[in-house]
């Protein structure tokens, strides 16, 4: 990345770059000894300007590849967004694989060739053990369960089968928390859905996969299944989809078999805490982590800052055996080309394609294009085309290997970098993330949200303005980096705080409270 004053130009072959503070028409910028920019129109913060003159139809070049063409002539120095720039994602397209050398289990290519270069420079440095940054971890303090999982909490979770009982599950959740204190668990908390019964077919079995997911988490000590008993998805059509369980770990309740619902939840919730709090933490290696890697809110940094930092931190828990898991699908269009040519085999790029086309089919089914993103945020935040948004989405899976593609509401279960079956969608995707066994979430952002899920969703914005206003959101900045702060450095330092996560420090999300889950819905409703 080259800095240039007001500016930063990502890579050597880009044709614009991002503006660093609001831009004035008339303002000089130097770009290099011998070059300067005269801006010729008014150019928000994190916005694009042209750095040479551009034919219409002719690609504008960031991050070193193609973000869409130019509608009409952009002069060099004008302002790039939606008035002249349009997308040059199609819904149909054929692959082929490509693999890229790799060495172990990374890639030894990057989406952003500048910024590898000077990891690469600094890699060899020994790690910082100063300031913010230290010494690499290899261990958490977690919970070993019986099954060999791992936690990272110790939480008691009521899962109700249908949203009919969503109320009895809060309530009792309430209550429990009150009665049972002082807390021999982490907490006991309901996650409601508006789901589980008047659905058909594949919609239907979406709802049991992901709350199958849920009870399964290791990261709670105990569950409470809360159904109805008239539900499409009653409790013994969800153990079908569930399998075994250990019935000391998780506990069944149908409100329409007893008398009193709130006494007999109770109930069972004492004898789980009871069960729960026999497992204490102990040290278990960081190749049993498993971290989802998500964006949302995003700006024009969050692919120059925070979502390449958390790749970096991906890199490194896959090197030392651990797993990541990157969704968000539409947001791999139009950069879906580089995560194929990293699948660790041919077989992985088949699932990977069909990953990609399944969901424009998706699309398409309901009628609407694929390149409907950004959102109203994003493009005011700079992000003017899909493909722009999704060269930034990806660089959060690194440049490590694919090992595996997994679909909605399974599992990983094969160590490395996992691409999720999921849509962009924030909640959504973090509940898929969580119901695919990811400990915690590494959730980037430029404009900020409080939103979180049923493990703990740790906030990176891309840009330090936000992160000094939201204090209550954001739980790491690396808008550091637009200062010149060592990446490796940056790195180090987040990786410590997953550590740190993963051994009982509380989010942002978690000491606010915010805790939801939500379903994919793909089907008809009776």
């Amino acid at each position: 990345m080259l800095t240039m004053g007001s500016f930063i130009k990502i890579h050597p072959a880009d044709t614009v770059a991002v503006a660093l503070k609001d831009i004035t028409a008339g303002e000089k910028i130097h770009l290099n000894e011998k070059e300067t920019l005269a801006v010729l129109e008014d150019i928000p913060f994190g916005h694009k300007a042209a750095l040479a003159d551009i034919r219409p139809g002719e690609d504008v070049i960031k991050y070193g590849y193609s973000i869409g063409r130019a509608v009409c002539p952009i002069e060099k120095g004008n302002w790039v967004h939606s008035h002249n720039l349009n997308t040059n994602i199609s819904e149909h397209q054929e692959y082929e694989y490509r693999p890229l050398a790799g060495a172990g289990n990374l890639c030894e290519e990057s989406l952003v060739p500048s910024m590898a270069a000077d990891v690469r420079a600094t890699s060899a440095k020994p790690a910082i053990s100063s300031g913010t940054a230290t010494e690499p971890c290899h261990f958490f303090n977690g919970y070993l369960r019986e099954n060999g999982d791992a936690g990272i909490r110790n939480e008691i979770w009521i899962i109700p089968t249908v949203g009919c009982v969503n109320k009895c599950g809060e309530k009792l959740a309430r209550m429990a928390n009150d009665r049972f204190r002082p807390m021999a668990v982490d907490g006991i908390f309901c996650y409601t859905h508006p789901y589980g019964c008047s659905q058909l077919g594949e919609d239907h079995l979406y709802t049991q996969r992901i709350l199958a997911g849920l009870v399964r988490h290791p990261n709670a000590g105990g569950v409470l299944v809360l159904g109805l008993g008239c539900e499409n998805n009653n409790i013994s059509a969800f153990r079908e989809v569930l399998g075994d369980v250990d019935t000391r770990r998780v506990m069944f309740l149908n409100t329409q078999d007893v008398e009193n619902e709130t006494e007999a939840g109770l109930n069972a919730i004492e004898q789980l805490i009871s069960y729960a709090s026999e497992c204490k933490r102990r040290p278990i290696p960081v190749s049993k982590l498993k971290v989802g890697l998500k964006c949302g809110g995003s700006d024009a940094f969050s692919g120059i800052t925070a979502n390449p930092l958390i790749g970096m931190f991906s890199d490194k828990l896959v090197s030392e055996g651990g797993t990541s898991i990157l969704t968000e699908v539409p947001e791999m269009f139009g950069a879906e080309t580089i995560l194929m040519n990293r699948c660790v085999d041919e077989g992985i790029f088949h699932k990977t394609t069909a990953l990609i086309n399944d969901f424009k089919g998706y699309f398409l089914r309901y009628g609407q294009v694929v390149y409907k993103n950004p959102s109203p945020g994003n493009k005011k935040g700079g992000i003017t085309t899909l493909e722009e948004k999704s060269l930034g989405c990806i660089q959060k899976g690194g440049n490590a290997l694919v090992s595996d593609v997994i679909g909605y509401g399974s599992q990983a279960t094969v160590p490395g970098l996992n691409l999720l079956n999921g849509p962009g969608n924030d909640i959504v995707s973090v509940t898929a993330l969580a119901a695919a066994g990811a400990h915690l979430i590494l959730f980037s952002t430029g404009r900020g949200t409080p939103l979180g899920g049923p493990v703990p969703t740790v906030k990176i914005s891309s840009n330090s303005q936000l992160a000094a206003r939201k204090t209550g959101w954001i739980d790491f900045n690396a808008g550091v980096l637009l200062k010149g702060r060592d990446i490796m450095e940056v790195r180090d330092s987040l990786y410590q705080l997953v550590i740190e996560t993963a051994s009982g420090r509380k989010t942002c999300n978690e000491i606010g409270d915010y805790r939801e889950i939500a379903i994919f819905k793909d089907g008809v409703t009776l």
